[in-house]
C-alpha cells in the first residue's frame, strides 16, 4: 500500500457524517455520500455507498450503473459547498459542465453495493465575500484499491436575488410546475432497455435519432423534490438513453462529455438528437447528443458507449 493509500485509509476512518441537507436530497435512501473530510489545502476524500438494488439506477450487463458516478459526484457539489466553501444553503448551484470517464474492468457488478471513495481537487476557485462562487472539481474515483474512473466538473453558485434575476418568471417554483406540459408516453424499442414505462425519458419524435424529452415531474428519483427547470441528472440520463438507443449493438456508457448552456424549461418541448461522431478508438462509439429547446441549444452530451 502506497503512503497515499494509507493517507486516504485514514481519512476514511475518521470521515464525518454527510447530512443529508447537504446533498440536496428529500428522500435519505437516495442519500449514496457515507462520509467526507479535507485531505490538503482544497483537497476532500468522499466516500459513496452504491447500493445493490435501487429503484433507478440498475447494474446492467454485469457493470455497475455508471450513472451512480454521476450521481454521486452531483452531491459532492453541494456537500463541499456548504461545508466547505461557505455556502449558504438557499443558494443556487449550476452545472457549467461534466466529463467522466469509467474503467469497466473496475466497474464489475459483484452481486452486491459498492463503496467508492472519490478522491477530489478543487480548483479555480473564486470568492464573493467568504463564501465560494465557482469552482473546478478533480475527481478520482476508486473501488477496492482500483482506479473505477476519473472526471473533472464546473460549477457556480448564484445567491437567491441574483438566481431570481436570472431566471425571470421562471424563479416562481410554484407556478414554474403548473406551467409543466404533461409527460408524453415512453418511446418504445430500442429506447427501453428492459426499463419500466416510467423510468424511460424519452419519447417517440419525427425523424431518425430524435426523441422528445419526457419530463414527468411526479418521478420520485429525477424529481427527488420540486425543481422549477429540468435537472442535470435527466438530462444526462436522456443522453445514456438516446445514445444507447442509437448504437446497432449492446452497449454500456463509459463516458460522458457534458456541457449545460441553458436551463430546460417546464412548459415547453426539448428535442433530443443523437448522432454518431468519427474517430472512436477501437470497440467503442461517441454518440454527439443534443438538447434544443425554442430552437436553441441548451445542452449537450459526446457520450462514449463501450462493447459489453
Amino acid at each position: 500500500m502506497s503512503s497515499l493509500d494509507l493517507v486516504h485509509d485514514e481519512a476514511a476512518l475518521s470521515a464525518a457524517h454527510v447530512p443529508q441537507v447537504f446533498t440536496h436530497k428529500t428522500n435519505p435512501s437516495e442519500v449514496l455520500l457515507t462520509g467526507w473530510c479535507r485531505t490538503g489545502p482544497d483537497a476532500f476524500a468522499v466516500t459513496a455507498r452504491w447500493p445493490r438494488a435501487h429503484g433507478f439506477y440498475v447494474h446492467r450487463d454485469g457493470l455497475l450503473d455508471p450513472l451512480l458516478l454521476s450521481e454521486s459526484i452531483r452531491q459532492t457539489l453541494p456537500l463541499l459547498s456548504h461545508a466547505e466553501y461557505g455556502v449558504p444553503l438557499d443558494h443556487h448551484l449550476l452545472w457549467q459542465d461534466f466529463r467522466w470517464e469509467l474503467d469497466p474492468a473496475a466497474a464489475r457488478d459483484e452481486g452486491h453495493g459498492a463503496d467508492v471513495e472519490l478522491r477530489i481537487t478543487a480548483t479555480d476557485v473564486k470568492y464573493r465575500g467568504t463564501r465560494a462562487a465557482a469552482l473546478v472539481l478533480h475527481v478520482e474515483a476508486w473501488r477496492q484499491g482500483a482506479r473505477l474512473a476519473e472526471a473533472r466538473t464546473h460549477f457556480t453558485v448564484q445567491d437567491p436575488a441574483v438566481y431570481r434575476r436570472l431566471r425571470g418568471r421562471y424563479a416562481d417554483l410554484v407556478l414554474a410546475n403548473a406551467r409543466a406540459l404533461p409527460a408524453p408516453p415512453p418511446a418504445p424499442a430500442p429506447v427501453r432497455g428492459g426499463r419500466h414505462d416510467e423510468d424511460v425519458v424519452l419519447a417517440r419524435a419525427d425523424g431518425e435519432g430524435r426523441w422528445q424529452l419526457r419530463v414527468d415531474t411526479s418521478h420520485p428519483i429525477l424529481f427527488d423534490h420540486p425543481v422549477d427547470h429540468a435537472p442535470g441528472m435527466l438530462l444526462l440520463e436522456a443522453a445514456r438513453q438516446a445514445a444507447q438507443a442509437s448504437s446497432p449493438r449492446p452497449t454500456a456508457v463509459v463516458g460522458m462529455e457534458a456541457v449545460f448552456t441553458r436551463y430546460a424549461e417546464l412548459d415547453a418541448p426539448c428535442w433530443i438528437d443523437a448522432r454518431p461522431l468519427p474517430g472512436a478508438p477501437t470497440g467503442r462509439q461517441r454518440i454527439l447528443v443534443t438538447a434544443r429547446q425554442h430552437d436553441e441549444e441548451i445542452f449537450t452530451d459526446v457520450v462514449t458507449l463501450g462493447e459489453v
